[in-house]
């Protein structure tokens, strides 16, 4: 057998297989939750990281002005898992973990960087940076309003000047000490809310950029995003995953291999070493039964099967035997006399002849009844023959039982007695084949009955269980079946009772009586005691034909 034909191997390559698929399900849906969750640095958030970054390129710049950023955030930076973007004032964009950032957050961090509010506009491709260097802050972009240049002065009449709308400490219009001073810029602020997403006008979420300040000026921002793009997790986590996927994978695979499939193989090898021993005639063969699993229950089923086929064959055997014996006796018998009556060298008188061929006549007809007996044995036994099931009454059955034994009950003067209960005078069975259990049982109660005494033949009515039937029963006065023959008087050729051993009989007759009860849906069982042998027959009522 091919070993991919094998159930086992079939098994264990889908259990491979579904532990497979598990483990990639498990790493996609890790590294999803990772990249919804925006905490792809574990202890550190997006702001958090951006500040970090910003504060590492201010010392670098301070100490460097002519630094190569990009080199140095590609060697700092490489194996973090969270991407950013780093946008200075003259144009430079170095980028971390990816290339491709939303087009909203390029223009949030130009917008911050030429010192006005996030504007955001629109125009170039998705991750394309800006082209260029950024106006210097304070002075106005391509599309910016720019801030307010207007010097504060006196109102026209009228008109509230912006002097008038800031209130002093001396009440509207009183500018106060230290009106002049400038207002902050935005990242001169500090921001208290560190954690907290912005949004833009279309409703994207990003972070507050980080500012580079150099020299007291600003000289860039550093950005990242809220969440890590799916795509870059799965890309940075891929080999990892793969690695310990792999391992556990292999892992798995060979504990269930031992644990699980190793065991169940070897104890399914031993019970197909045993099938194949019992097949080839070592009736001895066993499965080995350990364990309270399927396989033991295989194994238990095979064995019954053994035992089974090897009483079967011992009883084979059995029946060859004997009915070899039972064929053996009358053919030599007729053969013998009939070689005595061919010899012309003996003289034999008309009625020593007349003898001999009476005896040969006996012995044809007890060969006769004989194969007849077995035929009829392996016809029941076999299921074949169909009953004609009909309403039989039961004084019908004991009455031809009388006529037929009558000459005999009268020179042996053995009386006969019936007793039918009322409730029990009809069964319901092929009529032929019950008289034939009948003749038999009494027939063989005849035999063995002493001079001067009762065969009894009764019928009553039983409720056995949940089933109701009627019993018939045959009982002698002779010397009775030793306790320990009781079970096998119903087997062929059972003679280990020299008491009761056929006298003229095939040894047949109860073996065919039991078959044919049973093909009625009945059955037979015997009593006996030294004095009284009862058997005892039941039948179930109402029975239809099959």
């Amino acid at each position: 057998m091919k070993w991919y034909r094998s159930l086992y191997w079939r098994i264990a390559l889908g259990v491979v297989a579904f532990l497979a698929a598990m483990l990639v399900v498990q790493a996609v849906l890790f590294v999803w939750a990772v990249s919804q969750s925006g905490r792809s640095l574990p202890g550190q958030s997006p702001a958090r990281l951006g500040q970090t970054v910003a504060l590492d390129l201010t010392s670098l710049l301070e100490r460097e002005p002519q630094a190569d950023l990009a080199k140095y955030v590609r060697d700092q930076y490489a194996n973090y898992t969270h991407p950013f973007f780093v946008l200075m004032t003259d144009g430079r964009f170095v980028t971390s973990g990816s290339k491709a950032f939303p087009d909203p957050l390029i223009q949030m961090a130009r917008a911050r960087l030429q010192g006005g509010p996030p504007r955001f506009r629109g125009g170039g491709r998705r991750g394309e940076p800006p082209q260029g260097p950024l106006p210097e802050p304070g002075t106005l972009g391509p599309g910016d309003a720019g801030p307010d240049t207007r010097r504060p002065g006196p109102a026209a009449p009228g008109e509230i000047g912006p002097d008038a709308r800031r209130p002093g400490p001396f009440g509207p219009g009183d500018r106060g000490p230290g009106a002049d001073r400038p207002r902050p810029e935005w990242w001169q602020q500090p921001d208290r809310f560190v954690e907290r997403f912005e949004r833009d006008a279309g409703g994207m979420a990003f972070v507050r950029p980080a500012p580079i300040v150099v020299g007291g000026k600003l000289a860039g921002v550093v950005v990242v995003p809220p969440q890590a793009p799916f795509g870059l997790l799965l890309s940075r986590f891929a080999p990892m995953l793969a690695l310990v996927g792999g391992g556990v994978l292999i892992l798995g695979t060979v504990l269930t291999s031992v644990l699980i499939f190793g065991p169940a193989r070897r104890r399914l090898r031993a019970v197909e070493a045993a099938a194949r021993r019992f097949g080839s005639g070592d009736l001895a063969a066993r499965a080995p039964e350990k364990g309270g699993d399927e396989i033991a229950a295989v194994a238990t089923a095979f064995n019954r099967m053994a035992d089974d086929l090897a009483s079967s064959d011992r009883v084979r055997r059995q029946l060859l035997a004997d009915v070899s014996h039972e064929l053996n006796t009358p053919v030599t018998a007729v053969r013998g006399y009939l070689e005595t009556l061919t010899m012309p060298e003996v003289k034999l008188d008309e009625g020593t002849r007349t003898r001999y061929l009476r005896i040969i006549a006996d012995e044809t007809a007890r060969l006769e009844h004989l194969i007849g007996d077995l035929l009829d044995l392996a016809k029941f036994e076999g299921g074949g023959g169909a009953l004609k099931h009909e309403p039989v009454a039961v004084e019908q059955l004991f009455a031809r039982v009388g006529q037929r034994h009558e000459r005999e009950l009268q020179a042996r003067r053995v009386a006969l007695a019936v007793t039918i209960d009322p409730s029990a005078a009809t069964v319901v069975g092929d009529r032929d084949r019950l008289e034939q259990v009948f003749q038999n049982l009494a027939g063989n109660a005849l035999r063995y009955a002493p001079d001067g005494s009762t065969i009894r033949l009764t019928s009553r009515w039983a409720l056995e269980g949940s089933a109701s039937g009627v019993v018939l029963t045959v009982e002698d006065e002779g010397p009775g079946i030793a306790a320990e023959h009781l079970p096998h008087v119903f087997d062929r050729f059972y003679k280990a009772d020299t008491s009761r051993a056929p006298l003229g009989g095939s040894g047949l007759g109860l073996s065919i009586v039991k078959a044919i009860v049973e093909r009625h849906g009945g059955r037979i069982s015997v009593a006996s005691r030294p004095g009284r042998t009862v058997f005892e027959v039941w039948l179930p009522r109402g029975r239809t034909a099959p």
